[in-house]
């Protein structure tokens, strides 16, 4: 499993709030939460604002070289104790310009902070200039995966004062997906809207606030065909096609063939204790029991005709083969389909 980024963010984090600095930040990932995050609270706290204007600049990776970037920081500041060089998009500098660093990263002007943000890729760290770089402030941030999105929905909720049930969190991370920057965005709008009163959010809070309904949503639809509920899910369906623009099609689409496969996971695994098959799954150990009764339910090579289905939907709702048919229409023929692709 993935190293929690939470870990060195928080260190990091704590040691730039107390000002203990470092000359040289690597942040580099696909959590690019943790990297905006760090480079904010740099770029927030070091400086006071009236020395900004002289003592903080902002380099983009695609338009400069790493020589640029050295001559910058090897600049002394003007009227303060700092300057802070941040270089965004740094992964667009070129690769075989990345040795340049070596000279400065051996000896670097500690009255510079520069911060380098390595978005959706990892430097070589076998290299010189890769060693050389963990000397200093290094932040790994590898992408999150789903089943560890409800516990950080629930440690954030809780920094705010508040606690918030697990199915509550698990029906955020069941919509939302694993973008970090996007749930908190919807937790602080929700949070704005929510009575002082509330310690405790629930579904109903997540229903009201977030607009994600505690009874039609995609989380509930799985459920539903999982336990072979006909009736239930075209009922989910429904509501979805009155309102396709909150309930796309291809989004739905994309969260059964995830379904499907870890149902097809759970048959491969099912010997597993269910510690180790949660893990296999991804998901929170919660779900494990809604998963033994879909399986139970649908056989391995049900399962294929339903994947090969969801590819063809997929297809139909892109538009191939001249389709004119609408989302809401295409969501029903789909979920009748599945159900019939068990029938003898």
């Amino acid at each position: 499993m993935a190293k929690n980024p939470a870990d060195d963010f928080k260190i990091l984090a704590n040691q730039v709030k107390i000002r203990e600095f470092s000359p040289v930040y690597f942040l580099q990932g696909e959590e690019t939460y943790y990297i905006d995050k760090l480079s904010s609270l740099i770029e927030e706290t070091v400086l006071k604002p009236e020395e900004k204007g002289f003592n903080q600049s902002v380099l983009y990776g695609k338009d400069v070289k790493v020589k640029d970037i050295i001559m910058a920081a090897k600049r002394y500041p003007m009227g303060s104790e700092y300057q802070v060089i941040i270089v965004k998009e740094a992964q667009n500098l070129h690769k075989d310009q990345l040795d340049d660093f070596i000279s400065y990263l051996e000896n670097p002007l500690k009255s510079t902070i520069l911060v380098i943000n390595y978005k959706n890729k990892k430097i070589d760290q076998r290299t010189k200039v890769g060693k050389l770089f963990q000397k200093y402030a290094f932040m790994n941030c590898d992408r999150m995966y789903d089943n560890q999105v409800p516990m950080w929905i629930e440690n954030y909720i809780k920094s705010k004062g508040l606690t918030i049930q697990s199915q509550a969190a698990m029906l955020i991370a069941e919509y939302l997906g694993n973008d970090l920057s996007k749930i908190e965005n919807e937790i602080e709008k929700m949070l704005i809207q929510l009575p002082k009163e509330v310690q405790i959010i629930n579904t109903k809070h997540i229903e009201e606030n977030i607009g994600i309904s505690k009874d039609f949503n995609v989380f509930e639809l799985q459920k539903a065909i999982g336990e072979n509920n006909y009736n239930k899910s075209i009922q989910i369906i429904n509501y979805f096609a009155n309102d396709p623009a909150k309930n796309p099609l291809l989004l739905t689409i994309s969260n059964l063939f995830s379904y499907f496969n870890k149902i097809l996971l759970f048959h491969e695994f099912k010997h597993l204790s269910p510690q180790e098959l949660a893990s296999k799954l991804g998901i929170h150990h919660f779900f494990l029991t809604e998963y033994k009764i879909a399986a139970a339910n649908y056989g391995v090579e049900r399962i294929d005709n339903i994947l090969s289905l969801l590819k063809y939907y997929d297809l139909k709702s892109k538009g191939v083969g001249g389709n004119y048919t609408s989302e809401g229409d295409l969501m029903r023929e789909l979920v009748i389909r599945i159900f019939s692709s068990g029938a003898k």
